[in-house]
């Protein structure tokens, strides 16, 4: 019996002499043949080698897997987002020299790997033939300033844990990472600091995202964001995704964008967290069909429709044309007097008021974050606090379906110069639990002082679920989700110093009355049979 043939280390130069190291997995047989290219901070070996390097290659395809720059005996020094495109460039280049290179390639990986893909994709020629991406998105600054709020928690763990896997033993880093950031985040420092928490020692890439912020215009963007060019990319695309995932929204962007340029990308979303092994198995199924049908000419594997979504609630599995789904449509769920909730418009009635203290930031409970568990939690504890206010439906009568995207339009007052604005939907069971489904939030340009009420639009993550007969759907609204995003401190500056007299109370009013009509616009859609 034939064995695949695995050449470690193999030197890849970059144009600056920096040495690059690959792992070179020939398929039985060895002869020239397709090549699937995968470009990793985490290292090449371990699962990577063993389930993609073998599992590729048993199906007849050369497999190479490199590590970034700065990492696991590559040159250079890492910098993350910032020398994928060049680097990938040259590694195809690199590539097309290999007497075992047959003509075309494709790309496959979770996260930074899906990056990496995005940072070549539109510039690498029609010898690109396919990409499957799980996980993943275009450009990873809208993640790391959710609504203009810095992601903090998840900022900090993959800074902590890139940093730790450059170490001896990184790879207990994994492990470690998300403990040594929730000391962090508990420890009072000022987020500036946090790093020498987390990690003993500033972190330059977590302090290159709270210098530069969410500003797409700002120039440290320019060479790490590929979102406008993924409309140009020619290579048949699948993706793979969850609905608890950090990148859900802007990979969704990213679907959007390729049939906005007329492609018909594969998009599989199921009831998985950023980190959850659940989703190994049908990223390795799903990605050797779509190579096989690509690669080798072999469709066979193929579903007919191109979405498939697990719908959360009914817990069950449905393929569709496209996304959003055909048949969606907008309905308004108004804010009500009493923190009420329902479909019918506000009658007259006065804001609801809380006040958010940054000493004392509203927590999350639950909600996306990159190297934790994701997945829905009751949020009554939560709800107990005088910093979140609460609207609850009715029992609803009969079974509801929400697939598609969400968002809310709030009416809104604060009395500081910044603040955020935090808004949840939950599924309320009949014995009381009351289980997030999504959530977003949107950070306040200005948060008032001058007595102004504003318009605040919230994109929220996308849903699929059904909420059952007899539960309730429930939204909050808070001004805080820590340490998911960073305590806002009121002044509009993200590095007030907490407990130096830098943070001020925010006093926030909540209107839903008929001419400030606050509302969540859930996507109804007609019940499946």
């Amino acid at each position: 019996m034939r064995r695949v043939r695995l050449q470690r280390d193999l030197p890849v130069p970059m144009p600056d002499g920096v040495t690059l190291l690959a792992d070179h997995y020939a398929p039985p047989g060895g002869e020239r043949a397709p090549v699937i290219l995968m470009r990793s901070p985490y290292g090449r070996r371990g699962l990577f080698g063993l389930v993609y390097g073998r599992g590729f290659a048993r199906q007849g395809f050369h497999v190479v897997i490199q590590s970034c720059r700065g990492g696991f005996g590559s040159g250079g020094l890492l910098d993350p987002l910032g020398d994928e495109h060049e680097d990938g460039l040259a590694t195809v280049a690199w590539l097309r020299e290999q007497p075992w290179y047959g003509g075309s390639f494709a790309m496959f990986g979770p996260s930074y790997l899906g990056y990496t893909q995005w940072a070549v994709a539109p510039y690498a020629g029609p010898e690109l033939k396919a990409m499957a991406l799980q996980i993943t998105a275009s450009q990873f600054r809208d993640a790391a300033y959710v609504g203009g709020a810095f992601a903090l928690e998840s900022a900090l763990s993959w800074t902590t844990l890139t940093d730790g896997m450059s170490r001896r033993f990184g790879g207990a880093a994994v492990l470690t990472a998300p403990r040594q950031t929730r000391r962090a985040v508990l420890s009072g420092r000022p987020v500036a600091e946090l790093d020498l928490v987390s990690a003993g020692r500033p972190l330059p890439f977590f302090q290159d995202l709270l210098a530069h912020h969410a500003d797409p215009a700002v120039p440290y963007w320019h060479k790490r964001d590929f979102s406008a060019k993924v409309g140009e990319v020619e290579a048949a695309v699948t993706m793979l995704g969850g609905w608890y995932d950090v990148f859900l929204p802007w990979q969704l962007k990213d679907y959007a964008a390729l049939r906005a340029a007329g492609r018909r990308p594969y998009l599989t979303i199921g009831p998985w967290y950023h980190i959850d092994a659940r989703h190994g198995r049908p990223t390795m199924a799903e990605a050797t069909a779509w190579f096989r049908a690509h690669l080798l000419g072999d469709p066979s594997g193929l579903r007919p429709d191109p979405v498939r979504i697990y719908v959360t609630g009914a817990e069950e599995w449905r393929d569709h044309p496209d996304w959003p789904v055909p048949g969606m449509r907008e309905q308004r769920w108004h804010l009500q007097h009493g923190f009420g909730l329902g479909v019918a418009g506000p009658l007259e009635s006065g804001p609801d008021r809380f006040r958010y203290h940054p000493e004392h930031p509203t927590p999350s409970i639950g909600g996306p974050v990159l190297l934790g568990d994701s997945r829905p939690r009751d949020q009554r504890r939560l709800e107990q606090r005088r910093d979140v206010l609460v609207y609850s439906s009715a029992a609803l009568e009969s079974d509801v379906e929400m697939i598609g995207p969400v968002r809310a339009e709030l009416f809104v007052r604060a009395s500081t110069p910044s603040a955020d604005v935090v808004v949840r939907v939950c599924d309320v069971h009949p014995d009381g639990r009351s289980m997030n489904v999504c959530e977003g939030v949107r950070r306040l340009a200005t948060g008032g002082g001058s007595g102004s009420v504003q318009r605040v639009d919230v994109e929220l993550w996308p849903m699929a679920h059904r909420f059952g007969r007899g539960h309730r759907i429930r939204v909050h609204v808070a001004a805080g989700a820590y340490p998911a995003i960073a305590r806002n401190h009121g002044t509009g500056d993200l590095l007030g110093a907490a407990g130096s007299g830098g943070a001020a109370p925010t006093d926030v009013e909540v209107f839903h009355s008929p001419d400030r009509p606050s509302a969540v616009v859930l996507p109804l859609c007609a019940p499946h049979a």
